[in-house]
Parts: C-alpha cells; structure tokens; sequence
C-alpha cells in the first residue's frame, strides 16, 4: 500500500479522534482538537503528512488514556487507525 494511501488512512483517523475528542467535551482536549484541526487542513492543501502523524502518535497516547479510564468511549479501530502513524513514521 502506498505512502498516500496510508497517509490519508492517518487523515480520515485524525478527523475521527478530533471529532471524539469534541464529544468527550472537555477543555483539556482543546488544545490537541485545534492542532488535529490544523494539520488535517494543512495536509489537505499540501499533502505533507508530518504533522497529521505526529499529532495521531499525541492523539494515540491520549486516547489510550481514556480508554483505559472508560473503555466503551475509545474503539479499538480508531486506536488502531492511529497506531498506523507510527508506522509511517518509521518509514519516513
């Protein structure tokens, strides 16, 4: 499979983990919502995933966290999905 396929697997990932980090709804997620914000529309205009997959690998870490806090709130794919970056990273 493809660097850009992969990479836009990490994008369609990084959306979800924004999109759940605005439903959990706490203000301690604000910070990683707007930097996932970020570099899913900078990817977006240029294609250039490092930022998408650093900020998968803080999302992955912090997701992980709540899910061992409250495992119904995490999925297992999206923690997965995530776990894609570091992957990617190793190629790079």
């Amino acid at each position: 499979m493809s660097t850009k396929t992969e990479s836009t697997k990490i994008r369609t990932a990084c959306q979800k983990a924004a999109d759940l980090f605005r439903k959990l709804n706490k203000p301690e997620y604000s910070d990683i919502i707007s930097k996932l914000d970020f570099c899913i529309a900078s990817y977006d205009n240029d294609n250039n995933p490092v930022g998408l997959i650093e900020f998968a690998q803080i999302a992955n870490q912090m997701l992980s966290e709540v899910k061992e806090a409250s495992p119904k709130k995490v999925s297992k794919k999206l923690l997965d999905d995530l776990q894609k970056s570091f992957e990617i990273s190793n190629y790079s």
